[in-house]
């Protein structure tokens, strides 16, 4: 499982983005916002490293927020690069010391503490339990790495529960309470009212407004978005005839999945 993150922080103006490989090929896609601690998008998708797709990602939230941070920071790496032109593209007209080329820093994320941590959690309360799921595959001769089918059939049995229970932990992080800390820049209380009403904090929304127009025009040029199930179109056409032929139903829980797995490879194996 791949992880990229997106760390927004709201009231110190700034959004991190940073990258973590964790084992299997499942990426996990975040943005959290550094003030409130807030989940704002938690998704699973085919890839990691596209440029493209991790832009898109970018674009659909700064879509929903209304706006971009005034600085974002991120690893030195290739899928960053679409972000980091769109960012300067949307903050170049800024009338601020972090306008244009300032907008978009590179930079190690280890000092990045908030999101370390973030992730630690969901790992012992989320992801760990996957990880260790898929490894029982692998050792159990299930699964193979380096078998493209395998790869696709993992990615189409299991990606929508994972996407579910992503989305189940997002919901129950945003509404607990976070303890107080020494630390002013992470103030105590619910990620959702941190980050909806940051007045209660004594700070203000920092997003800066980006119009309709260059949204879209950023979208269009530098983003693309992936299909839901995160497989290409042939395998999902192969899988869903086999699907309806033999009159199976989608999984919803882990071991349903796994048994449509074996089901699938074995179907194929016979065509």
């Amino acid at each position: 499982m791949a992880v990229f993150v997106i760390l927004l922080v709201l009231a110190i103006k700034t959004w991190t983005c940073e990258g973590v490989r964790l084992p299997n090929y499942i990426p996990t896609l975040a943005t959290i916002d550094g003030f409130s601690r807030r989940i704002l998008w938690l998704d699973v998708g085919p890839t990691n490293n596209d440029p493209s797709v991790i832009c898109q990602y970018f674009i659909d939230c700064v879509r929903q927020l209304g706006g971009t941070a005034r600085v974002i920071r991120a690893d030195n790496g290739t899928e960053n690069g679409s972000v980091a032109a769109v960012q300067r593209f949307f903050r170049r007209n800024a009338q601020d010391d972090w306008a244009g080329l300032n907008s978009f820093m590179y930079g190690k994320s280890v000092s990045n503490q908030r999101i370390e941590a973030w992730w630690g959690m969901l790992g012992k309360d989320c992801t760990r339990w996957w990880i260790d799921f898929f490894k029982d595959m692998r050792s159990n001769g299930l699964y193979c790495d380096d078998d493209c089918i395998e790869v696709e059939c993992l990615k189409f049995c299991f990606m929508n529960i994972l996407r579910d229970e992503l989305h189940r932990a997002a919901r129950l992080w945003n509404l607990h309470r976070i303890r107080p800390s020494t630390n002013v820049e992470s103030p105590s209380g619910r990620p959702d009212v941190l980050f909806f009403l940051p007045e209660v904090s004594n700070t203000r929304n920092f997003v800066t407004d980006v119009d309709l127009d260059e949204l879209e025009l950023a979208e269009e040029r530098c983003c693309n978005r992936i299909p839901q199930s995160g497989c290409c179109d042939e395998f999902v056409q192969l899988a869903g005839t086999i699907m309806e032929e033999k009159n199976l139903q989608f999984p919803r829980t882990a071991e349903e999945a796994a048994t449509l797995y074996v089901t699938l490879l074995e179907e194929i194996e016979n065509i």
